[in-house]
């Protein structure tokens, strides 16, 4: 093979590997029990942020009292926030206390401390260009 072509081919193949989708594993702790399902919303714009609805992706699972794994697939590179809470009653929403304080578990990634609604960038991590998979834990509290 002539040193030209295969200087590119190489080159093509680098240029592959950082353009790859990542795989991102959320495991989300202290579950309290296996009533209702695990909802995970995956957002990609601070503006949307909370609004399931306006998700980029969202995952659902049965509640299993302790730890849950979810997975999203071929994400592109980015900045990303969750949030995900336990839907004991299978309504599809957080369920909230004079419209504000959470009466259902829930967390967010970087398991943030919040006082008021959770902002995006408290939450909001990085998918790097060429990084196969990233992992991600989140403690749901009550």
């Amino acid at each position: 093979m002539k040193p030209r072509l295969l200087a590119l081919l190489l080159c093509a193949s680098a240029t592959n590997a950082l353009a790859q989708d990542t795989r991102l594993d959320v495991t989300l702790a202290g579950i309290q029990h296996a009533r209702g399902s695990i909802r995970v919303g995956l957002y990609a714009d601070p503006k949307t942020f909370r609004k399931e609805a306006q998700a980029f992706a969202v995952r659902q699972v049965a509640a299993e009292a302790g730890t849950v794994r979810v997975s999203f697939e071929a994400l592109p590179p980015g900045r990303y926030a969750i949030m995900a809470y336990h839907d004991e009653d299978g309504n599809g929403e957080l369920n909230r206390r004079f419209g504000m304080f959470p009466t259902e578990g829930y967390g967010l990634s970087n398991n943030p401390v919040v006082s008021g609604p959770p902002a995006f960038d408290d939450s909001a991590f990085e998918l790097a260009a060429g990084t196969a998979a990233r992992e991600i834990g989140i403690d749901i509290r009550y």
